[in-house]
């Protein structure tokens, strides 16, 4: 899904650079799954990749956005999982172990 939206940038963590033996995500188009959605936690936005840890209906999820060069967003999310997986793979995201 792309998306031209203007926002406000946000500080917050850096993401640690990609480690060697990564695991892959499976990175999925955005779709309207809730109502409404809550953003827990928040890498930087000055990289032009950063992700949000969200939680909906119970569920969590990391949302993927991706600013490209002429401005627009292509956002992704992962799989909706427990909780305890989905702040196991925001963890290792944040320590550079997925992608």
């Amino acid at each position: 899904m792309v998306v031209a939206v203007s926002f406000e940038r946000h500080h917050g963590r850096h993401v640690a650079p990609v480690q060697a033996r990564y695991k892959r995500v499976d990175w999925r188009p955005q779709r309207p799954r809730a109502d409404r959605l809550r953003v827990k936690e928040h890498t930087c936005d000055c990289e032009d990749v950063f992700y949000e840890l969200c939680q909906a209906g119970g569920l969590l999820f990391v949302r993927r956005t991706e600013m490209k060069r002429n401005g627009e967003m292509v956002v992704h999310e992962s799989p909706w999982a427990v909780a305890k997986q989905t702040q196991e793979l925001w963890l290792r995201l944040l320590m550079g172990a997925a992608r």
